[in-house]
């Protein structure tokens, strides 16, 4: 690629003047000493690494700083050269066979070198090495080493570069990109010419599919998404080794140095290379303070690192926006830039590389076949395609019709066609108040051939956000947050794909409920476009529910939707988080909780969408999100609401069920007696036998039985569930206050993440309480060792021998990646959402020990604790929990209900101070205590 050129290159590195030092030293001829040398290059590199340093830090360009780092090591690299080759082992009279060239490869070879990056040599001999070859190179190295370089390197002649070059993709793209650095300049470019002839010319489709190959595998490695939550800058989709990868073909195929040289060849138009640049500029940037900030080679953009990069590149919080996410965004948009130069240009070079004259994807109509029914388009090797260079111009509607036909066609779409139509987008905003085009839309999102593939087209192609300009605000738009995986418009367009799936009977084993649902739904065209709108609204400040509502009242008339479908579509957006809500941090069995959820939705069709909705809506957050417990909970809720707004007899709907679920038990429990598992019917409360099923129950009734035999004041069972990525821990023990507390204690001591939990009080007394648990890297608690701790743990806590509170109180070893967020904390209390109970809902950072410290501070409250639940949102916990005073009763009183509130902030607000801080404050009470 072309180099800026090196501005006041002796601030840098002085090359003569540390030449002349080297040459002073006195050396022993016997034992040369590295020593001294070292010592001197040390300071050369040292103090040229501050000033690139300082040039970058002072408002330079990553383009010079990383063309300043290979400079920097080129000159040191040359000034070692010479002072080994003429001073350590000097030769008068060099032979053909002593020759050698120092080469760059990589991406020092490309002239790109990031602060910390290591330094990619090539040892280039005429043959076979000679003793003094092996000397010099040998020397060099270890002076390189001493330097704490990281040092890639190779010593070959040109027949092996060559050999290994036709096996080896690694080495021919090394080759590719290599640059004389030093030495023999004549064997390089002997290198270069045989290179081009040997292995160059007449591969070009074979290197372009090995590279496509290698990119493909490379993302899978990485995670195949460009919307990851820490990107990797270097490897991970959208980012530099994709733009890499489309330098290497061009410079393999056109065998050019600089991709500005594409346009001259029209391979790129001028604003695809401007884009190429752009998004060039600013990952080299970020890549730059990722490496100067860690003080290593780290590739991968972490939570604390996009705040402080954000700020270094000018990203201030405004009202309303966060800098990070707005940075973010920033980065998305641009990893979205690079996927679409890559796939366009990719693709490109593949068809070019299966037709047999090159260039020829430059010419219309070769190739390209017609037929009736694909509305003016035309298929070119399988891919629909458009006819000439002013199919848009003439048809703007085409621009949408476009995805329409390949949609039904099932066909994929020609890049040519996907150029054009990007390079058509002016046109697209006249089509927003066009009758058809918005039909057609209409019918893309609402298709039964899967719209999530069409959808996602239109987006890389720039027209979705330029039709629905709503749309438009949230590509790439990202949630500083651990819980939210993907963009806005990644998570609505899983939403989409997953609907869509639902629909068509593909999940019915995951979700058999939704899937039953789906086929009854009256409004289906209102349910998608929902599900397009319901998070549309993020990012704007204030609630996206009500943002959204509005935007739906415009759209829906828009794309032709009746009166009443729109009135749906605005209800579903406002609402698409009240179910979730209701059912996660409501307790369900409670009458008031249906009631209040019931009047809100108010019609069956109402809940049907609603229930649909938030399925695929939690779905599609992330892969590890959705799981049975969640489900379980959803189904209750939908089926109680259902009975309640339906008029049916609710009592015996609810008893039917439960005699269904107690017949489901009963089949897998045939080594019970009838006394036996009466005794064990007779122990459940109604929301136990409505919210588990049939295997839970089985191995519940099991585990009682187990623990009558026994006799153990405590009984555990753990079962890993690896498709949950969880480990379930269920104890059977006696109930007394502070008991949920103390096992919280025991899980977080063992090193177990809560990341649900769900307690239950018997009609014995006894306490059946479950937790699912992961370990600190996402993973469930599996080893035997660890889940032999967790059993010892709850014993020591329950005898009183291990005391949480006091361990919490000492620092920790290892900060948690949560301690970058800060999270508001809040404590609602709420005596209308039940009929018995006082609901205590907490929001606050997650951090170890916190349920532990927050169930023990409602014991100290002299408050009993009913049910709890427990939910974690990324690095944002929601702890609802149901309580009652000494008595049995609701808490009232304002100065009662302000007390709770002032301990139980107190609480979640030592989760948003410094770690030092709260390791402080955390131990001040504890000596009181």
């Amino acid at each position: 690629m072309a180099l800026p050129a090196i501005a006041r290159q002796r601030e840098i590195i002085d090359r003569r003047a540390l030449g002349e030092m080297l040459s002073a030293l006195v050396l022993d001829p016997a034992s040369p000493d590295r020593a001294p040398v070292v010592t001197l290059a040390r300071r050369a590199l040292d103090a040229g690494r501050r000033e690139v340093r300082r040039r970058f830090e002072a408002g330079g360009s990553a383009a010079h700083c990383v063309a300043e780092q290979c400079f920097l090591v080129d000159q040191l690299v040359r000034a070692l050269f010479d002072f080994v080759t003429g001073r350590v082992f000097p030769l008068a009279n060099p032979t053909q066979g002593e020759r050698l060239a120092v080469v760059a490869v990589g991406g020092y070879g490309r002239g790109e070198m990031a602060p910390y990056s290591d330094v990619d040599l090539l040892f280039l001999l005429p043959y076979k090495q000679t003793p003094h070859t092996e000397q010099v190179v040998e020397y060099l190295l270890y002076l390189l080493w001493d330097l704490r370089l990281k040092v890639g390197h190779a010593t070959r002649s040109i027949d092996e570069c060559l050999r290994y070059a036709k096996s080896d993709l690694t080495i021919r793209t090394a080759l590719l990109e290599a640059r004389y650095v030093w030495g023999e300049q004549p064997l390089f470019a002997e290198l270069k010419t045989r290179f081009d002839a040997e292995i160059v010319r007449g591969t070009a489709g074979q290197f372009v599919q090995q590279k496509l190959a290698e990119r493909d595998a490379r993302h899978k490695r990485v995670g195949d998404s460009r919307y990851q939550l820490e990107p990797n800058v270097k490897e991970g989709k959208g980012g530099l080794r994709d733009l890499h990868t489309l330098y290497w073909l061009a410079k393999y195929i056109y065998r050019i140095d600089d991709v500005a040289k594409l346009v001259d060849l029209k391979v790129l138009s001028q604003e695809e290379e401007q884009r190429f640049a752009r998004a060039q500029a600013f990952l080299w940037t970020v890549r730059c303070h990722l490496h100067y900030l860690a003080g290593r080679a780290e590739e991968h953009l972490t939570f604390d690192m996009q705040t402080q990069i954000g700020e270094r590149m000018g990203y201030r919080d405004h009202a309303g926006s966060r800098g990070v996410e707005r940075f973010m965004k920033h980065y998305f948009l641009i990893a979205k830039d690079v996927g679409d130069l890559t796939r366009i240009f990719c693709a490109i070079l593949e068809v070019n590389e299966q037709k047999p004259r090159r260039l020829a994807w430059l010419r219309w109509g070769g190739g390209i076949s017609t037929r009736r029914g694909l509305a003016g388009f035309a298929l070119d090797g399988g891919r629909l395609t458009i006819p000439g260079e002013d199919f848009f111009r003439n048809d703007p509607v085409a621009l949408l019709r476009l995805f329409r036909v390949a949609q039904e066609e099932e066909v994929d779409i020609h890049p040519r066609a996907l150029r054009a139509a990007t390079r058509s987008l002016r046109l697209v905003p006249a089509l927003r108040e066009n009758p058809e085009a918005n039909r057609l839309f209409l019918e893309i999102l609402t298709s039964k051939k899967d719209p999530e593939i069409a959808l996602r087209r239109m987006n890389e192609a720039g027209v979705f956000g330029r039709f629905i300009p709503d749309f438009g605000r949230v590509v790439a738009q990202m949630q500083y947050d651990m819980y939210h995986v993907y963009t806005v418009d990644e998570h609505t367009l899983f939403a989409i794909g997953i609907l869509h799936q639902i629909e068509a009977g593909a999940l019915k084993s995951e979700l058999p409920l939704a899937t039953s649902i789906a086929p009854t739904i009256a409004s289906r065209r209102a349910l998608y476009l929902a599900v397009l709108l319901h998070d549309i609204a993020k990012g704007r400040g204030g609630d996206h529910s009500v943002i959204g509502e509005r935007i739906a009242q415009k759209m829906g008339p828009r794309l032709g939707l009746t009166d009443e479908e729109t009135e749906t579509v605005a209800w579903l957006v406002r609402w698409h988080l009240l179910m979730s809500g209701t059912a996660f941090k409501l307790d369900i069995a409670d009458p008031q909780t249906i009631r209040n959820f019931a009047e809100r939705v108010q019609s069956p069709e109402r809940l049907k969408l609603l229930l649909v909705l938030t399925v695929a809506d939690i779905r599609a957050v992330g892969p590890k999100v959705w799981n049975g417990w969640k489900a379980a909970l959803l189904r209750e809720l939908y089926h109680s609401a259902f009975d309640l707004i339906s008029g049916g007899a609710t009592a015996e709907a609810r008893d039917s069920r439960i005699a269904a679920a107690q017949a489901a038990a009963r089949q897998l429990l045939p080594e019970f007696d009838a006394a036996e598992f009466a005794r064990f019917v007779a122990r459940g409360y109604p929301f136990y036998w409505l919210s588990l099923d049939a295997e839970t129950h089985a191995r519940h009734a099991r585990l009682m039985r187990r623990a009558e035999a026994s006799g153990a004041p405590l009984t555990v069972e753990t079962r890993v569930d690896a498709q949950r990525a969880v480990t379930e821990v269920t104890l059977y023990t006696a109930d007394h206050p502070g008991l949920f507390s103390r096992i919280a204690g025991a899980l977080a001591l063992s090193g177990a993440n809560i990341v649900d939990a769900k307690i239950m009080t018997m009609t014995n007394g006894m306490a059946l309480d479950t937790f699912w648990v992961q370990d600190h890297s996402g993973g469930p608690v599996d080893r035997p060792d660890k889940l032999a701790r967790l059993s010892v743990a709850f014993e020591n806590v329950l005898t009183g021998d291990l005391k949480p509170h006091r361990e919490f109180a000492r620092p920790p070893a290892i900060h948690s990646r949560t301690s970058v967020f800060t999270v508001v904390p809040r404590v609602l209390i709420d005596n209308n959402a039940s009929l018995t109970h006082t609901v205590v809902e907490v929001n606050g950072r997650d951090r170890p020990g916190l349920l532990h410290e927050l169930t023990r501070e409602l014991t100290a409250l002299k408050l009993q604790v009913s049910s709890a639940k427990i939910s974690t949102y990324g690095e944002k916990v929601v702890d609802v929990f149901y309580v009652k005073n000494l008595f049995g009763h609701k808490v009232e009183g304002e100065q009662r209900l302000a007390e709770i509130r002032a301990a139980l902030s107190d609480v979640l607000a030592k989760g948003n101070q410094p770690p030092a801080a709260a390791a402080r404050r955390s131990r001040e009470p504890a000596a009181a205590k």
